[in-house]
């Protein structure tokens, strides 16, 4: 997955924004940040294009 790959290659404190037009992004990216211990900061998925943010290098999500 090209999000992977871009996320590993980040610095701590760096912000990706994905942008897409797939409507499987509205259960990928959420499901790839909750599986990655990522921060979903921001979506917007009411109209294409669908936005994504991500921040690197902050606290993981904790498990409840």
């Amino acid at each position: 997955m090209m999000v992977r790959k871009t996320v590993r290659n980040m610095q701590t404190g760096e912000t990706l924004l994905i942008i897409a037009d797939d409507p499987a992004t509205t259960r990928d990216i959420p499901g790839f940040c909750t599986f990655m211990e990522h921060e979903l900061v921001a979506q917007q998925t009411e109209a294409l294009p669908y936005r994504y943010l991500t921040p690197q290098g902050v606290t993981p999500l904790l498990h409840a």
